[in-house]
């Protein structure tokens, strides 16, 4: 199997009027390791883009480069562009907090803080000291993340107190709270089960309406149940390392029905993981 060809980009390009943010994610290193090379990933306003490949290809490297949460990691470096509403947000004169408050983020295990589930939803309002009816945002937060109904009665409680499902709900209340424009999800089912995996799935189709949101995830069926758009990365061993690339982007239903990549047939095929 050849893995050294060069990653390209679905010739059936989005309008530019349809992308909400562009990642030229270029060279992506930690300290001396190559971690990402020649990513370019559109993703479409009010879409969900889902990011799919074998384990070390780099998409959650890439999905975390959207909004410089591998700023907080040592070594981590970023070479090529971000576009963000007409603003490189690698840009020397850009606030990571500013970029992140905008593109928010829910991870791969739920991480509610440790106190009631009504001040986990309030937390970032307050941390960018909200001054409006705290009581409405939180209600409304915990509506968009389809949980209101379950936990109304008892916002006094730890957040901790909750069902794996309802704790990643709860972090996704939080997350959607401030109002980002763009909401990155990595591997939010991986801890959950079939149940609670489902109502996420839903959960997801439902805030595309209001946000346009991103995900990591290792489940092909997932991809293709939620995503409207698919990005493959794959993994180049042929220069002495593992580095993650984009191999083929497009439509979620042309990629998996038609891809016009040989890497991308065989990994849909389950040549190789």
């Amino acid at each position: 199997m050849d893995t050294t060809v060069t990653p390209v980009a679905n010739d059936a390009a989005l309008d530019s009027t349809e992308i909400a943010l562009d990642c030229q994610a270029d060279q992506i290193f930690y300290s001396d390791f190559l971690a990402v090379r020649d990513s370019h990933v559109p993703i479409a306003r009010n879409q969900i883009t889902g990011f799919i490949g074998p384990s070390g290809c780099g998409k959650s490297t890439v999905l975390k480069s959207i909004n410089r949460m591998n700023d907080l990691i040592p070594g981590f470096r970023f070479e090529g562009k971000v576009h963000f509403h007409g603003v490189d947000i690698y840009d020397k004169k850009v606030d990571p907090v500013a970029v992140r408050r905008n593109i928010g983020m829910v991870f791969q295990q739920p991480n509610p803080f440790s106190m009631s589930i009504y001040e986990n939803v309030a937390f970032g309002l307050r941390l960018n000291r909200y001054k409006g009816n705290m009581d409405e945002k939180v209600e409304k937060a915990l509506v968009g993340a389809a949980l209101w109904n379950e936990v109304k009665d008892k916002l006094k409680n730890n957040g901790l107190s909750l069902s794996g499902g309802q704790q990643q709900r709860l972090c996704i209340a939080r997350a959607i709270a401030t109002e980002p424009r763009i909401l990155l999800m990595d591997e939010p089912c991986s801890a959950l089960d079939p149940i609670a995996t489902r109502q996420i799935e839903e959960l997801m189709v439902q805030l595309k309406e209001h946000f346009t949101v991103a995900i990591v995830t290792h489940n092909m069926q997932q991809a293709m149940r939620v995503a409207d758009q698919t990005a493959f990365f794959a993994v180049d061993i042929s220069r002495g390392g593992r580095t993650g690339y984009l191999v083929e982007m497009g439509a979620t239903k042309e990629l998996f029905e038609d891809p016009q990549e040989q890497l991308t047939k065989e990994y849909l095929h389950g040549e190789f993981s």
